[in-house]
């Protein structure tokens, strides 16, 4: 029997139901527009001038942010080109914790300058090429213009220098209240021997809503919403001990039949519960322990005899938040209820209620032992600004995390971009042959960033770009730092970024361009997309909808 080859292109070769897009089809042009269209969505949130999105996720909560990172988690993308690129972004996210925006504004523009080289006859395979050139050159360039270097991160000055920028890109105005907030919190959890040990997890954020941002605080320990559970509210430097299980008496699992004859067998039975309980508090008590720390449920009992023996119970049922405790007071959480040994036992210099707009919250303070952690008590008018901060927060955390790895800084406002811009062109213009062509496209990519902080800030990018590349064109000293006043405190709208203490991590920026760079490239040598069907039956339209019934022959 002879093999009866299909007729129409992949007829008979996959299952009924795959869809296959080729390049004949446009399918590198599809995979271009699918990464534009979520670029163009994301590059007005650029910048400190940049808007805020509101998303609603599949859960119908809402986020209002500009952080590209948190509206790209909380959209369900399908594309698969697409998702390159928002995986990208995500890696960056968890490798450098800022610059989420710059990956995929980047990788936006190469491949929109791609798609212009493309249909002017270029083969994906030299823009490959040429790109990967550019990439080994832009990121050598930018050990050339690093301006400053973090050397000490103990230092409250230096440390404010790096976190400022960060902040003021997401929190515009309230720059300086929250580097003096996340600089005092990094200041005392930072380890004093080797920085390179510091641990963002020992800087915890609590929201309190109220007041507004001016009022939020720095306590040194670690601060829950919630008070103790006993009439104990505060004991001073004691041994503490924290318990996984329930502080009760534990349930049999089996079920049995107690039969009682009379009222006194009836009184007895319940006093032996009661001695037991008894017997665990006085067992506890004599360790020398004050704070007992519960991840489980606390009996009604078992508290009335810790209250007896002066001992402060606290529950944390969050095990997250109670590993991170243990870690703070240096204990072992026990499975079992009964006396802790000396080794496993932590110590505490304080604890204490205390009370913040209205809200009673338990402080964990610790001087000195262990292991240090600080809290940022966040206040503000609405849930969703509060959010918006703390994320603001989260990434001034993690810069100073990656400046333990390389403390060198580059010019912000869009002034190492531009002069990245300009040095990538000329190195195209002096390769030979038609990888030239991708080269000096690379370069242009670049000018997107500063761009967009104008056209973001309102100004006239058009007419503010051409004096930016004036004033780099000058090469002197002071012209590569030049970058744009978002302010609009100068008559040509152009600032000297390390005059205004406008400073990027030049790690943060070779980590994004190394990531946006791979990710165009992936996307460009795809030139097929082979989908399969999806499994289960067909998707019903949701009912309520524009046709008010989800049946189509209704």
């Amino acid at each position: 029997m002879s093999l009866k080859l299909p007729s129409a292109p992949n007829s008979g070769l996959f299952k009924q139901g795959y869809q296959t897009y080729a390049s004949e089809d446009g399918a590198v042009s599809r995979n271009i527009q699918a990464v534009r269209e979520i670029t163009s969505m994301i590059r007005t949130s650029v910048g400190p001038c940049g808007r805020n999105k509101i998303v609603v996720n599949h859960l119908s909560k809402i986020f209002i942010t500009s952080d590209a990172a948190t509206i790209l988690r909380e959209l369900e993308i399908v594309h698969p080109a697409a998702k390159l690129v928002v995986m990208a972004s995500q890696q960056q996210e968890n490798e450098m914790g800022d610059a989420t925006n710059l990956v995929l504004i980047l990788a936006g523009e190469l491949l929109n300058q791609a798609d212009n080289l493309i249909r002017l006859g270029l083969h994906p395979s030299e823009i490959i090429q040429g790109y990967e050139l550019a990439q080994k050159f832009a990121v050598d360039a930018i050990n050339d213009l690093i301006i400053d270097e973090i050397t000490d991160l103990t230092d409250a000055t230096q440390v404010s220098k790096a976190v400022k920028t960060t902040l003021a890109s997401k929190q515009f105005g309230n720059e300086d209240i929250l580097s003096k907030l996340v600089t005092e919190a990094i200041i005392h959890v930072m380890p004093k021997k080797n920085p390179k040990q510091f641990n963002v997890d020992n800087i915890r954020v609590v929201k309190i809503m109220g007041s507004s941002i001016d009022a939020s605080t720095v306590i040194k320990g670690m601060v829950f919403g919630r008070e103790p559970e006993g009439s104990i509210k505060k004991v001073s430097k004691t041994k503490v001990g924290v318990f996984t299980c329930p502080i009760d008496i534990s349930a049999t699992e089996t079920k049995g039949t107690v039969l009682l004859h009379n009222a006194q067998e009836m009184l007895d039975f319940t006093k032996g519960e009661e001695k037991q309980v008894e017997a665990i508090a006085k067992e506890l008590a004599d360790t020398g322990l004050r704070v007992v720390i519960a991840g489980a449920g606390v009996g009604e009992l078992a508290l009335h005899y810790l209250n007896l023996h002066g001992i402060l119970v606290f529950k944390v049922p969050s095990k997250f938040d109670l590993r991170r405790l243990c870690r703070v007071v240096g204990a072992t959480p026990l499975p079992r209820l009964g006396a802790p040994m000396p080794e496993e036992l932590g110590v505490i210099d304080t604890v204490e209620t205390i009370e913040i707009g209205g809200d009673r919250v338990t402080v964990f303070r610790q001087e000195k032992e262990i292991s240090r952690t600080a809290t940022i008590i966040l206040r503000g008018a609405t849930q969703n600004s509060l959010d918006d901060v703390e994320r603001a927060i989260d990434d001034g955390v993690n810069v100073v995390k990656a400046l333990t790895r390389d403390g060198k800084l580059v010019a912000g406002a869009g002034a190492i971009e531009t002069e990245l811009a300009e040095k990538i062109v000329q190195y195209g213009e002096r390769t030979p042959g038609l990888l030239q062509h991708a080269i000096k496209k690379y370069g242009e990519a670049f000018e997107v960033i500063p761009r967009t902080i104008a056209e973001n800030s309102g100004f006239d990018a058009t007419e503010l770009m051409s004096r930016l590349y004036a004033a780099h064109s000058k090469n002197d000293e002071t012209s590569k730092n030049f970058g744009i006043d978002v302010e609009d405190s100068t008559e040509n709208g152009l600032v000297d970024a390390k005059a205004a203490g406008i400073f990027d991590l030049a790690g943060a920026k070779k980590s994004a361009i190394e990531l946006a760079t791979e990710a165009t490239n992936t996307i460009l040598s795809v030139d097929q997309i082979i989908m399969a069907k999806r499994a289960g039956g067909p998707v019903m339209p949701q009912q309520g909808g524009t046709s008010g019934n989800w049946d189509q022959d209704d």
